[in-house]
């Protein structure tokens, strides 16, 4: 699977100038008011500790609006940030830093509350095999945005969309009309249309299903809503002949019991779908 952050630029861009679109639309009546020459400072505050993300999209904010101001930083994408600390300072036109408030603050608190959620997984699971990844349980319009988060939290991605990566999920088996023809058409398509080193992943529900997808030569294998009991009965089963990927309500308090099964991946949905926005405040001046 190809880098999906090689062109964030582009993500940036079209992330930033969508959400300046709908908030700003033909100007800001409110800082319409203040003299257009006018000078400002502010600088961001969090109230709580956490892992720090999106500054890329909290400076585009300001440059989009005022090319000419300055944003110094003292933290970076991925590094924790405790309550009380200063993160960083902005000058440029009053206007503009007026305006630029709310978006690049909903997206400093939202990618730096993915980041840190993720970070508390990737902690509670260290020291064992298993590997944090998010799933496509995304706010629509933002999947590379969160998906970037996840990684800055130190967890891992897994495909980023239907395009990128075979997911055969329940559904799909009974349309295909078992595990056996699914995974045989699946085989079929990344050997003669689809990228050569795109993933093929099946889900299966109990252990008999597990048996079947391992002898169809699954490499990949999502176990969903198995108990601990049954994760370490399919990790023994499994013998290292294929990756195991454990989903279904992972929860902070459960994840660590999850992956002392031996299972090597757990897809955790809340990372970025039940996301409570980090406390972040942005104090302005006139210059």
């Amino acid at each position: 699977m190809s880098d999906p952050f090689h062109d964030i630029e582009e993500t940036i861009t079209s992330d930033v100038t969508r959400s300046l679109n709908e908030d700003v639309r033909t100007g800001d009546l409110t800082a319409s008011l203040i003299p257009i020459t006018s000078r400002g400072v502010a600088g961001v505050i969090t109230r709580e500790d956490g892992i720090i993300c999106g500054t890329e999209w909290f400076e585009r904010c300001y440059t989009e609006l005022d090319p000419d101001c300055d944003i110094f930083w003292h933290v970076a994408d991925g590094e924790t940030i405790s309550a009380g600390q200063q993160l960083c300072e902005i000058s440029g036109n009053a206007r503009a830093l007026l305006t630029a408030e709310r978006s690049s603050l909903n997206f400093l608190q939202t990618l730096s509350a993915v980041a840190t959620k993720t970070s508390h997984f990737v902690k509670a699971v260290a020291g064992t095999r298993a590997k944090i990844l998010d799933t496509r349980k995304t706010i629509p319009g933002l999947r590379l945005a969160l998906k970037y988060a996840v990684r800055a939290g130190g967890g891992q991605n897994h495909r980023i969309g239907l395009f990128d990566g075979i997911l055969i999920k329940e559904n799909h088996i009974m349309a295909a009309g078992g595990i056996k023809p699914a995974m045989a058409a699946a085989q079929r398509l990344v050997q003669h249309s689809a990228p050569a080193n795109t993933i093929i992943e099946i889900e299966v529900e109990n252990l008999v299903q597990l048996e079947e997808a391992l002898n169809c030569g699954a490499k990949l294998i999502l176990i969903d809503n198995f108990s601990p009991a049954q994760m370490q009965a399919a990790v023994k089963i499994s013998a290292g002949r294929a990756e195991l990927e454990a989903s279904g309500g992972v929860a902070i308090h459960s994840v660590r019991a999850i992956a002392e099964t031996g299972v090597d991946r757990i897809s955790v949905g809340g990372l970025t779908k039940d996301i409570q926005a980090l406390d972040l405040s942005l104090r302005f001046k006139l210059h």
